[in-house]
């Protein structure tokens, strides 16, 4: 199966899908994506994919330009096999075949008033250690990039778990959950609109803190 799922990738998908990347620093734009494949989501590096007959299978696809697939190659060959990670199938010149993860983001969860446990994000944190166990650094870990399905937690996106500096997100997040979502906020659908200006408010704090925690190191 999953060799006729490639030649299906590499015959109908690639030759005919669409993706552009028009600026560096925003998400890729997709223009067309030829029938059945459906678009699954689409980020700052590539667009995600899957086609109905194989459910359980995505493919990652990069856009012209855009770096990280090598990086992305060696992220999921260190990773190997975790059940709070996908893992890659097959890896092209452009493209992953990557086992399809499935759940509702934390993001989601928030809108939707869907409670999130404290085994989620027990979970999450289990898989971050083995990722770091396997000489990787988690990165960008946040609310739009872990799920949780029947209970447990997933990692979604781990394409920058090569970086060097320090990410803090997920220790942000899981401060939130304690202080803020937990006593108060649980089963309680909140409006998209908050989340937008928690999520400002996240970055610019961020852009705040991060000199001084460099002076901080410097002057050490």
């Amino acid at each position: 199966m999953q060799k006729h799922w490639i030649e299906i990738i590499e015959a109908q998908l690639l030759p005919n899908l669409q993706i552009a990347s028009e600026r560096p620093y925003d998400p890729i734009v997709v223009y067309s994506v030829p029938e059945p494949w459906q678009l699954v989501g689409a980020g700052n590096y590539a667009a995600v994919l899957m086609h109905p007959s194989y459910p359980d299978m995505v493919v990652k696809v990069y856009a012209p330009g855009r770096p990280g697939i090598e990086d992305e190659k060696e992220i999921y060959r260190r990773l190997g096999k975790h059940p709070a990670f996908s893992e890659c199938l097959h890896a092209g010149d452009t493209y992953l075949a990557l086992r399809r993860l499935t759940g509702v983001t934390l993001y989601q969860s928030l809108l939707r008033g869907i409670p999130i446990k404290r085994q989620v994000l027990n979970d999450i944190d289990e898989a971050l250690k083995y990722a770091v166990s396997q000489g990787l650094k988690p990165h960008d870990v946040h609310g739009k990039n872990v799920m949780q399905h029947n209970g447990r937690g997933l990692v979604v996106d781990v394409s920058d778990f090569l970086k060097e500096d320090d990410c803090s997100m997920w220790d942000d997040l899981k401060r939130a959950y304690d202080r803020f979502y937990f006593p108060w906020l649980r089963r309680i659908p909140l409006p998209e609109f908050l989340l937008h200006l928690v999520r400002r408010g996240y970055r610019k704090y961020r852009r705040w803190a991060r000199p001084s925690g460099e002076l901080h190191k410097k002057g050490m």
